[in-house]
């Protein structure tokens, strides 16, 4: 199934790993990692434990009806061919029921191998006939193309090494020894022998398997790496282009500093730090329980802010530790309780500014 995504001419420029959402899409399409060898060997290793548990009550039975069809066809001979027809009949139904769990413990395997590897994926395009493989010169080209060589030569070296491992076990001697042994006993060695002929072949497929297994994981991963611009696409189509996100947040900010500053007029008082930050407090005396921030900034917001309170007369108070500490708290808070008495002593101070000029206009009225 780990088809697609191939070696493009592209594929210097992928040089990323690919994304959780790279490695889904792929998967919604079909592209998964299968060892087909891995399924092999579970299909093996199925089929010859169900074999050893279920194959001798049934190779009894199926030894049975060879013996009755054998006596049948010797006593009646030519005479009676529906009879010997019937028996033969027999012989080939307990074959069948013989080889049955066989052959379901084989089909068995191979989905689960398959489904285990996959994730339990199940993709309609995997199992639509294609028609591109009937084209003879692209069966010629899979053949004898660099792909094709390259999974002929892995074959062949897998048939090698497992040959090899075969032949080593292989004991000839005993074979040979076996021969001149009672049929009873004959059958035993034989079994034996087989025993430790498959054991050192699945030993060997399991090798061969866990390397395949790898190095198709690793053939998918390559497949689905990324180029830099994949990635920002990704990003683009997921969360939006960060170059509108950009202008958006900064219109969003302007639009905030400008509602800020239009606040800084109507507050009792801003304190400084006294260049780098300034908070612009107000107070509804009567009506709040504490002053809120009504705007904050540092370094050009705050010269701006600094500007506002003077032109519209608002007082500017430097204290650095306070103007640091307010500037922490988010618009419309008001001040916690830790910084009520700095903060009063502000207010009754620029209170105290205010009382003098008032009276000063009330006697100049007067």
């Amino acid at each position: 199934m780990a088809e697609g995504g191939g070696e493009g001419a592209d594929a210097e420029d992928r040089t990323e790993a690919p994304t959780p959402k790279r490695i889904e899409r792929a998967r919604e399409e079909g592209q998964v990692p299968l060892s087909r060898d891995a399924v092999g060997l579970a299909t093996l290793l199925c089929a010859t434990l169900v074999a050893i548990l279920a194959m001798p009550g049934a190779a009894a039975e199926w030894l049975r009806a060879m013996r009755a069809a054998l006596s049948v066809g010797a006593a009646a001979g030519a005479a009676d061919g529906a009879l010997f027809g019937a028996e033969a009949f027999a012989v080939l139904r307990a074959g069948a029921l013989a080889a049955l769990p066989v052959l379901l413990a084989v089909a068995a395997a191979a989905v689960a191998a398959t489904m285990g590897q996959t994730g339990g994926l199940v993709h309609g395009k995997a199992l639509a006939p294609s028609w591109s493989r009937l084209d003879p010169v692209s069966g010629f080209k899979r053949l004898f193309g660099v792909q094709g060589v390259t999974e002929a030569a892995r074959a062949l070296a897998k048939m090698a090494l497992v040959g090899a491992v075969v032949w080593h076990r292989l004991d000839l001697d005993a074979l040979q020894g076996a021969l001149h042994r009672p049929a009873g006993a004959m059958l035993g060695d034989a079994a034996a022998a087989l025993l430790r002929l498959f054991l050192a072949a699945a030993a060997a497929l399991a090798a061969v398997a866990g390397a395949d297994l790898a190095w198709v994981r690793w053939k998918h991963h390559r497949q689905l790496r990324m180029s830099r611009e994949d990635l920002r696409q990704e990003m683009r189509d997921s969360e939006g282009d960060p170059h509108v996100k950009g202008r958006l947040r900064r219109m969003r900010e302007s639009r905030a500093r400008r509602r800020m500053l239009a606040a800084v007029p109507k507050a009792a008082v801003v304190v400084t730090n006294p260049t780098h930050y300034a908070v612009a407090l107000a107070y509804d005396q009567g009506r709040a329980a504490a002053p809120r921030v009504v705007a904050k900034g540092v370094d050009a917001v705050a010269a701006r802010i600094r500007e506002a309170a003077a032109e519209h007369g608002v007082p500017i108070v430097p204290n650095p530790p306070l103007a640091r500490a307010l500037w922490r708290l988010d618009l419309d808070t008001e001040i916690p309780a830790e910084h009520w008495q700095a903060v009063a002593e502000i207010i009754a101070y620029v209170l105290r500014l205010r009382r003098p000029s008032a009276r000063a206009g009330g006697a100049s009225a007067g």
